[in-house]
């Protein structure tokens, strides 16, 4: 988890590119984390900021 939003973007995208999956930054109580999509459940109280694929169109 990291107070720094820039920081846990650069780290979503990197973790994408080298999975080849897509990831979520997500925040919670203030503070900033990623983890791939699907570990991401519907209940879980996160308030998600961006979620990047590393398959997308540019």
């Amino acid at each position: 988890m990291s107070h720094d939003l820039s920081l846990a973007q650069a780290h979503a995208f990197q973790l994408s590119r080298d999975l080849m999956v897509p990831v979520t930054v997500f925040e919670v109580d203030g503070e900033y984390g990623v983890l791939p999509s699907d570990e991401i459940n519907a209940g879980d109280d996160l308030e998600v900021i961006h979620e990047l694929y590393p398959f997308a169109a540019h």
